[in-house]
């Protein structure tokens, strides 16, 4: 059954571009997926900071924090998962549309669903972002203790284990956690995020 046939779209009066011209920058989505430990919440909540610092509308939404509220009715079934990234991707375009910079740091594993969040979006509005790092290495930070879980077996689909990871194929920006510190990685998409949000002088 289509419940949306009954519902009307509301126009709103205050433009996108109103925002933008009251924050001084554009907005964007800037999505951050990569494995369990490869440093996702780390730059996200380091770059959030630094945006904030340079007076840039922020907001950030982070897989856990959402799974403990909007998200908290799914699980972690394919099904479940790509439910989640489309949630999390109409919110994204909410605050976009509200003039913010809206962080996402999921793990989004599978690139479908990626493309079909980017396809919700203007074009450049949004910045997708790997943050690639070795799975041996995210097992070895295993901050959370979920690899030794899942290869224990009590995670089941846990991805990179017992689910699959793909890889961005052309992301905006591609950072190597295994090799960069989270400052250089936040200091590049600073950088490249600016150039493209900021008016030129």
């Amino acid at each position: 059954m289509d419940h949306t046939s009954n519902l009307t779209e509301v126009k709103l009066t205050v433009t996108k571009e109103d925002f933008h011209k009251q924050n001084g920058h554009r907005s964007t989505a800037i999505w951050l997926t990569g494995l369990s430990g490869a440093g996702k919440s780390t730059i996200a909540t380091a770059l959030e900071t630094e945006l904030f610092r340079r007076g840039i509308h922020t907001y950030l939404l982070d897989g856990d924090n959402v799974r403990l509220g909007l998200n908290r009715d799914l699980g972690f079934s394919e099904e479940d998962r790509r439910e989640n990234i489309r949630r999390v991707a109409e919110v994204s375009k909410l605050f976009v549309e509200a003039g913010t910079v809206v962080i996402v740091a999921f793990i989004s594993p599978y690139r479908n669903d990626r493309d079909e969040a980017r396809a919700r979006f203007e074009e450049g509005e949004f910045l997708e972002v790997f943050v690639d790092c070795p799975i041996d290495v995210c097992e070895e930070r295993d901050p959370k203790g979920l690899y030794k879980k899942a290869k224990a077996g009590t995670i089941p689909q846990f991805t990179g284990i017992s689910s699959p990871y793909e890889p961005p194929l052309q992301p905006e920006f591609h950072l190597r956690t295994d090799l960069h510190s989270p400052e250089a990685c936040v200091a590049l998409l600073v950088e490249g995020l600016l150039e493209r949000i900021t008016p030129r002088a």
